[in-house]
């Protein structure tokens, strides 16, 4: 029988035609708790992948739910940019008690616009990446949740979208915190100047992109949202301890706390 289970973070494993076997686990120095990239439940990952013994799409729904005690307000639906938002989306209905619309489709014909060479190009394309589902929100007051605000130039051109096609009021909910710094450890995130969050636009942000409030994530809130599940498997006698480890996470691109020293 197959049996698959993550590596765990500094593991050396080998595999045979008759088992798996560890051969090692090299702990970080001074005994420091890994630091799993947090952005990885947030955004990159797919929703079905498993880390730590949960599965993605899991923890996205946690952060929703998270964000909708941390930042309610008086709407008519909740609803999301398709789709990589969803999961959080689903959550923060659910935690208010307000209905899940949808109220773009996406376009399949369509290149990304992040790839587009001009910030003019990526704004002309959102207009035709995505279609207009008015008749869900017509004359309403509508809850986008987004999964993370990086630079800011994606979301305005969907703002005045809705607006124009009948929305009464559009909020925004992030559901990660805003991202300030650069990551060293791999990340390719845009340079501190062009992140939204270091930006003089930020202090009044939900002017800026068009919106009617813009509230993000605590980075408490992420955090509790990705380990609640972790904790509560530790704290249960039946789970083998040793295959979870000291629990830590990277939140770098977030507080500017690195998890190793940097040289230069």
């Amino acid at each position: 029988s197959r049996y698959y289970r993550e590596v765990l973070p500094g593991e050396i494993v080998k595999i045979s035609r008759h088992d798996v076997q560890t051969l090692d686990v090299v702990r970080r120095p001074e005994g420091d708790p890994s630091a799993f990239c947090i952005f990885e439940y947030v955004y990159f990952a797919r929703p079905d992948s498993i880390f730590e013994g949960q599965m993605v799409y899991s923890v996205r729904r946690r952060c929703g739910q998270q964000l909708a005690i941390e930042a309610p307000v008086e709407a008519d639906l909740v609803s999301t940019v398709p789709e990589s938002a969803t999961p959080a989306a689903l959550g923060y209905a659910q935690k208010c008690g307000l209905p899940y619309v949808e109220v773009l489709c996406k376009n399949r014909y369509v290149g990304r616009t992040f790839i587009q060479p001009n910030m003019r190009l990526r704004q002309l394309g959102v207009a035709k990446k995505f279609g207009v589902l008015s008749d869900n929100f017509k004359g309403k007051r509508v809850v986008i949740i987004d999964d993370s605000i990086v630079r800011g130039n994606t979301i305005s051109p969907i703002i005045k979208l809705l607006r124009e096609s009948g929305a009464k009021e559009v909020h925004i909910r992030v559901a990660s915190p805003p991202i300030r710094f650069p990551c060293y450890m791999g990340i390719n995130i845009p340079t501190k100047e062009e992140l939204i969050a270091n930006r003089p636009e930020f202090h009044d942000l939900a002017n800026y992109i068009g919106a009617d409030s813009v509230v993000y994530l605590s980075v408490e809130g992420l955090v509790s949202s990705v380990q609640e599940s972790i904790k509560a498997r530790q704290d249960n006698p039946k789970t083998h301890k040793s295959f979870i480890g000291k629990l830590g996470h990277c939140t770098a691109c977030l507080t500017g706390d690195y998890p190793v020293e940097l040289e230069w």
